[in-house]
């Protein structure tokens, strides 16, 4: 009985190490699933498209005419590069985001950064959902007897009127990905523990 309370225990461990793994990473494949890192994929389209948050990976696949090259900005901007930060040249190249901030990555072969063989991933810190907010209830005020002003037509140089409200942005698809799949993982855990054998 205890070898397979033991085992229970080693069994529920291993599925967090599991659960751990699956929440803390996504693995982004450079320009798919439309493309790839080549001459004829709009790279900087793809990555406007994507999340690429702190603990994610970038996965360049390529083939034998290409590299990955990691540069600084001002090296992005000219297609340079002097003094690379890190160059590959085997494929599937991994590159893990482990930091915020903006990250430059170019093909060193030939001229293929000039023809648009380069891109800027954009990475954000992981964070959590904010709470929801409980609404603050409102005391309603006596009718007020008061004319409002006449409308004035809008011109092109009158501002837009100020915004009212909060916009609160959804968190990114990768964010929700990553709390359903550690939801449910937890969930399975609780269960396995408590089933009798």
């Amino acid at each position: 009985m205890a070898k397979v309370s033991v085992m229970r225990i080693l069994m529920g461990f291993a599925a967090m190490v599991m659960l751990l793994e699956v929440v803390a990473a996504v693995d982004h494949t450079v320009g798919a699933p439309n493309g790839g890192w080549d001459l004829s994929t709009n790279l900087g389209t793809w990555a406007s498209s994507q999340t690429f948050t702190v603990g994610d990976n970038l996965v360049f696949r390529f083939d034998s005419s290409h590299d990955v090259v990691e540069v600084t900005s001002a090296n992005y901007d000219s297609c340079g590069l002097g003094s690379p930060i890190s160059t590959t040249v085997s494929s599937p190249a991994t590159i893990a985001l482990t930091a915020a901030g903006s990250r430059y990555f170019v093909c060193g072969r030939g001229s293929h950064c000039n023809q648009g063989m380069k891109v800027q991933i954009d990475v954000v810190a992981a964070s959590a959902p904010a709470p929801p907010q409980t609404p603050t209830p409102t005391v309603p005020s006596p009718p007020q007897t008061t004319t409002p002003p006449s409308p004035t037509p809008p011109t092109n140089d009158s501002p837009p009127p100020p915004p009212t409200g909060e916009t609160i942005n959804p968190p990114s698809s990768a964010i929700t990905l990553k709390m359903t799949a550690g939801t449910i993982l937890g969930f399975g855990f609780l269960v396995m523990m408590l089933l009798p054998l």
